[in-house]
C-alpha cells in the first residue's frame, strides 16, 4: 500500500512539474505593445524595476508587459551593482516608485495596477482601428 502511494505521489509530481514548464514556455505572450499606455503611465508615475537577466520572477515580469517592458526604467543590477546598491535593492525583482515606496518580489500587472492607479486596458493604436 505504500508503494502505491509513492507512485502515485510521484506521478502526481511529475504531471506538476510538467503542467508548470508547459505555462512558463507556451503562456500566452501580449501583443506588442499591447501594455504602452499602462507601462508609460508607470514610468511617468516613477516606477522602475531593479532586477536581473537571470531571475525568473523577473523574466515574469517582462513577458507579462511584452514589448511594452521597453517603456519601463530598467535597472540590471549586475550590470549596474552601484545603483542597486545605492537603491537598497536586496533582491529581484525591486520595484521603486520615485516617491519612495518599495515593492520587493514580483508583482503582476494586477498589482502594479493597484499599487499605481495605472489602467491596465491594452494600448489602441490607430493601426487598429
Amino acid at each position: 500500500m505504500n508503494n502505491k502511494k509513492q507512485h502515485i505521489l510521484s506521478a502526481l509530481l511529475v504531471v506538476g512539474i510538467a503542467a508548470g514548464l508547459w505555462w512558463l514556455l507556451y503562456s500566452p505572450v501580449p501583443a506588442s505593445g499591447e501594455y504602452d499606455g499602462f507601462a508609460q503611465c508607470l514610468a511617468d508615475k516613477g516606477f522602475a524595476m531593479y532586477g536581473a537577466d537571470w531571475c525568473p520572477h523577473c523574466q515574469n515580469e517582462k513577458r507579462a508587459l511584452g514589448d511594452s517592458f521597453r517603456l519601463i526604467p530598467y535597472i540590471e543590477c549586475p550590470k549596474d551593482p552601484q545603483a542597486c546598491v545605492a537603491q537598497r535593492v536586496k533582491g529581484y525583482p525591486t520595484w521603486i516608485v520615485k516617491d519612495g515606496r518599495r515593492f520587493k518580489g514580483e508583482m503582476g500587472l494586477a498589482r502594479l495596477s493597484e499599487a499605481s492607479g495605472c489602467s491596465l486596458r491594452p494600448s489602441v493604436t490607430s493601426t487598429q482601428l
